[in-house]
């Protein structure tokens, strides 16, 4: 179990579109890492602790 999750994994755990968890990450709603990187989108990786936290 990886401390770390996708964009996708978090979307999926919460029953919302990925673009809605994007769209939270940037908002500040939910804390994420931006992993560098040389495409059009953005790479981010959510804690799973945060994902928790968010869930309680």
């Amino acid at each position: 179990m990886s401390e770390f999750l996708t964009v996708k994994e978090v979307a999926r755990d919460l029953r919302v579109d990925s673009t809605t968890v994007r769209r939270w990450i940037k908002e500040g709603i939910l804390a994420a890492v931006v992993l560098p990187h040389a495409g059009v989108r953005q790479v981010f990786r959510i804690r799973r602790s945060t994902l928790e936290t968010l869930l309680a």
